[in-house]
């Protein structure tokens, strides 16, 4: 390995150092040494807060794509991506393979603004964990503030590993005057890390409430057992966990434990009062006490500065002031919703499909998370309002096959989608980590552990709350008769549940099952049989009103008499996806900081086992 040089490594260290008087106010922190921090700012909890909200703001979870260099690890089959992201393609292997270069979200530069430099975020952490004990704070106060650092080094750490495997860990502030180098550690000392913290921040944050006016969005308790819950979901995993690799044994006591602390935080999640949200539409929707599904979220404004996202811009239709350049559904991902009563499609099912109109006697959330050709779609507050989907349309000439509707706010005019100078968009929080999720996390690990039915149990929650039917199969669920069958049953759920939430991809890697993608990535292009149909949808009539406007498409023979259909493929080739990517290389912009990284089997090269 080409050492790296160190002279910039003490500078990137220093950084770290004083990271915070360049990017917090200065009327904040009184600093005398300008290399360091002045002990004074730990005796003052306004200090230490604004730390705390900007540490925040660089570690918590956003939508997905509003940071472009993080794109890549949303790659799945659920979206087709817009035709600029060649890098997502790549990672499904629709369009060539991914370099070693191509995921860098552990850093894209060596500085410490949002979407930089992970270790920058770590840094904040690290400082605050070491100083606050040392100030004149209560006790009390000293016991919130720690915990909430300790949570989000964890869930910093845990992402990065879920895409790396093995990291550095750096626990300590760094003296740029004598520098504790360290190279990766096993993926198991990063598991011990991350769960050690989350244990720290549940103990902390105990008895801990927040004023959701003022302070929605800080951890609490339950969202650091919730957390912890995921975190050994994944270490269970086939990712971390596999059944067939002799130097990494499979472990089935992980599972055990996974399901002990899975169960754990159900049960604490319900004490705190977390449910399912009657309406799965309103899941995005509904902020703050009025969502008792959301346990962990980024909390977003149209009307501060500097608080807004641009979700509902990349989300909408162009008649309606969005672009839809970022969150387009795939055929694959229509294709996941079962009946209404919870059976998988070409299965016999207590409802008819047609594949004409393949949108009816489906799983309601289908409808309520995708627009298609001639589907209400309430948007400017216009409740009657229809999606027009096919090529040439009088309102939207270059139109998206399917739309999602999920992070879209219905009464949101059309003047008010985009988030510019600094204000403006929809302002809905993202919701990281939901209840739905936690239930979903422990079936999937009583199912593991043989506890089948107390799994369809569970599932049978997610399906009652999303409008499935009994139908003659229990909601679909004695379909899965067999631990095999219900992990599968599982994995289509999880898809449709979570569709768009960020989840797909990972949740592919997590029980290696991203290189089982196979066939083409599809979207739909609808057409109009004829000009002449065109012409008569289009028209207006008397009232005002087009012709389209009152045509029934649930109606097969309707539909069929003006529409086709046709699957288009996305990219040159079918999916493609390597056993490399269930461990990313790390780029140069953070091998280049130290002399003792080594790079990613697999990877240019590399000797680093990553579990």
């Amino acid at each position: 390995m080409i050492l790296k040089n160190k002279t910039t490594l003490l500078i990137g260290m220093m950084a770290m150092l004083i990271l915070f008087s360049s990017s917090c106010k200065k009327d904040f922190f009184d600093l005398e040494d300008r290399n360091g921090m002045d002990s004074r700012i730990w005796d003052n909890e306004g200090s230490i807060q604004f730390l705390l909200n900007d540490t925040y703001d660089v570690t918590m979870p956003d939508f997905p794509y509003e940071i472009t260099a993080d794109n890549v690890i949303y790659a799945s089959d659920e979206d087709k991506f817009s035709s600029s992201e060649s890098i997502m393609r790549k990672a499904i292997g629709v369009n060539g393979i991914l370099t070693a270069n191509d995921v860098k979200f552990i850093a894209t530069k060596y500085q410490g603004n949002k979407g930089d430099n992970r270790y920058f975020d770590i840094a904040r952490c690290n400082v605050a964990l070491k100083e606050i004990p040392k100030g004149t704070l209560s006790q009390s106060s000293k016991n919130k503030l720690r915990g909430q650092f300790f949570a989000l080094r964890a869930i910093t750490y845990f992402q990065l590993v879920r895409l790396y495997g093995g990291v550095p860990l750096v626990l300590e502030p760094q003296d740029p005057d004598n520098l504790t180098l360290t190279g990766r550690s096993k993926a198991s000392a990063c598991f011990q890390v991350i769960v050690n913290d989350l244990d720290s921040a549940i103990n902390l944050l105990n008895g801990v409430t927040w004023v959701d006016a003022t302070e929605r969005g800080k951890f609490t308790r339950q969202a650091a057992a919730a957390l912890k819950a995921r975190v050994l979901l994944y270490w269970a995993s086939p990712q971390f966990n596999p059944t067939n690799n002799p130097a990494h044994p499979f472990d089935q006591s992980r599972w055990q434990k996974a399901y002990e602390v899975n169960k754990e935080a159900y049960d604490i999640c319900k004490a705190a009062g977390a449910s399912l949200m009657p309406n799965y539409a309103d899941i995005f929707l509904k902020e703050g006490t009025a969502n008792p599904e959301a346990i962990i979220v980024r909390s977003y404004s149209a009307k501060l500065s500097k608080r807004g996202q641009n979700v509902e811009q990349k989300s909408r239709p162009t008649e309606e002031g969005g672009n839809a350049s970022a969150f387009t559904p795939t055929l694959q991902l229509v294709n996941a919703y079962t009946m209404k009563d919870g059976v998988p499609v070409g299965q016999a099912s207590s409802f008819t499909y047609d594949p004409v109109v393949f949108w009816v006697n489906r799983d309601p959330r289908l409808d309520a998370t995708i627009a298609y050709n001639g589907s209400q779609w309430k948007l400017s507050g216009l409740a009657t309002r229809k999606q027009w989907c096919y090529n040439g349309g009088i309102t939207e000439a270059s139109p998206q096959g399917f739309y999602l509707k999920k992070f879209c706010d219905p009464d949101l005019a059309k003047g008010s989608v985009i988030n510019a100078n600094d204000f403006g968009g929809n302002g809905l929080d993202w919701v990281e980590l939901r209840f739905a999720e936690v239930i979903m996390n422990y079936a999937e690990c009583a199912n593991e552990i043989g506890n089948l039915q107390e799994a369809k149990d569970l599932i049978k929650q997610i399906r009652i709350r999303a409008g499935i039917q009994p139908g003659t199969k229990n909601y679909g669920l004695d379909l899965a008769t067999s631990k095999e069958l219900m992990r599968d049953l599982i994995m289509n759920e999880r898809m449709v549940e979570f569709s768009f939430e960020g989840k797909r991809s990972f949740d592919l890697r997590r029980t290696r099952r991203y290189h089982l993608l196979s066939g083409q990535m599809q979207t739909i292009q609808w057409t109009v049989k004829t000009a002449a149909l065109k012409t008569e949808l289009e028209a207006v009539g008397t009232n005002g009103i087009r012709f389209r406007e009152n045509i029934n498409v649930n109606d097969r023979t309707t539909f069929d008499k003006y529409f086709t259909a046709t699957n288009v493929n996305q990219g040159p080739n079918g999916f493609g996806i390597l056993d490399t990517y269930y461990f990313f290389a790390l780029p140069s912009t953070f091998m280049n900081s130290s002399p003792l990284l080594d790079q990613t089997i697999g990877w240019d090269g590399g000797t680093f086992d990553p579990l």
